[in-house]
């Protein structure tokens, strides 16, 4: 694109960069240096597709929840029409397939995130069920969240040609009308009451096992819903817009050593911070728009942000690495589909300040990152 400079030369340099930075969307920081590796190894018994999660529990051992699976769907099938089908997989530290998980399970449509809790659990996040799964260290179902829609609407409709005739439910209006009596609906974005989910897209827990899940990625839900550590339903904070405690697509969560919550507000382009019952404490701004999160657990913790300009991350991406005062300390990568490039990381795990995991959707893998001191 040609651009004419005017005025000073100084004055032009400015204005020059500063398109720049508007451009990428991400913050200038210091760049880290990094080395990485293509982690997984993969052979005939299973097939990595795009990684909706990717975590490391205490004993190195890595899990990926990834959108793989049968590309076939019939009625009463255990997969619904929307998706092709989602996996889990486990690895050895050095990126070797051990085994799957939860194979056939009902909340296995569309992977999303996939978390693993300081007790080794495994939780995976899923947009197609809209259900949260919790796996113990042995791979057995330990809690579910939500419930999964019916693949089909078995409601009858009334009758063609008439409205709210014979056989046509209370209230009129055929296939989905609300019968009489009936309690409205939520007003929009005023979340879901209760358990029921919207595409939730992370999960987070705090030191007493409350558990904190981020929903409504699609629609007009935009909350977040705490549960106490047995999954009981406790509160929900969030509505959709820009205001405090307002949301335009929760990614992310984390949960620092003092229980606040930090909510990746990907479509305002912030991270918010609440206490653990969802009073609004402060926000992070300059992080360019957040799709992925994760926090450090040393004295001193970190944010490491996956920041996504673009819809496919194929031409503005960026980690960054910043300090819970807001400060961006450090960033690295460039967007790309080769080695050391990323697309579209969806999640990172960062059990070791200094050594990162990165789920991508674009380009079907897990980068082992090395950053540099």
């Amino acid at each position: 694109m040609n651009r004419t400079v005017k005025g000073f030369v100084a004055a032009g340099v400015l204005a020059f960069s500063g398109t720049l930075l508007a451009q990428s969307g991400a913050p200038a920081a210091p760049e880290i240096a990094f080395d990485s590796v293509d982690l997984l190894k993969w052979d005939e018994s299973h097939i990595v597709g795009e990684v909706g999660g990717v975590g490391q529990d205490s004993k190195g051992r890595v899990f990926v929840y990834t959108r793989t699976g049968h590309a076939y769907a019939t009625l009463g099938d255990n997969r619904t029409f929307l998706r092709s089908g989602s996996r889990l997989f486990q690895y050895d530290a050095t990126g070797k397939f051990v085994r799957e998980l939860g194979q056939d399970v009902y909340g296995f449509n569309a992977a999303f995130g996939l978390r693993i809790d300081a007790q080794d659990n495994v939780w995976t996040i899923d947009q197609g069920a809209n259900q949260v799964v919790k796996f113990d260290p042995n791979g057995n179902v330990a809690l579910v969240l939500g419930r999964k829609p019916e693949a089909i609407n078995v409601r009858p409709a009334a009758p063609r040609g008439e409205g709210g005739g014979a056989g046509a439910p209370a209230g009129g209006g055929g296939r989905g009308a609300a019968p009489a009596g009936a309690p409205a609906g939520p007003a929009p974005g005023a979340g879901t009451p209760g358990s029921t989910f919207n595409q939730p897209s992370d999960v987070a827990w705090d030191k007493a096992g409350n558990i904190y899940i981020a929903d409504g990625v699609a629609g007009n839900v935009n909350r977040i819903a705490k549960f106490n550590k047995e999954g009981n339903f406790v509160t929900q904070w969030g509505a959709t817009g820009s205001e405090n405690g307002q949301f335009r697509g929760p990614k992310a969560l984390a949960v620092d050593a003092s229980g606040n919550v930090y909510v990746a507000d990907s479509g305002n382009k912030r991270i918010q911070v609440f206490d653990g019952n969802g009073t609004f404490k402060s926000q992070i701004t300059n992080i360019g728009a957040p799709l992925a999160m994760c926090m450090t657990t040393g004295a001193t913790q970190y944010l490491y942000v996956s920041h996504s300009g673009d819809k496919d991350g194929m031409v503005d991406q960026a980690i960054l690495k910043v300090g819970l005062d807001g400060k961006v300390v450090g960033k690295f990568g460039t967007a790309g589909r080769l080695l050391k490039q990323i697309g579209l990381v969806n999640s990172i795990d960062c059990r070791n300040e200094n050594e990162l995991l990165l789920g991508e959707m674009t380009s079907w893998r897990v980068q082992k990152v090395s950053l540099k001191k």
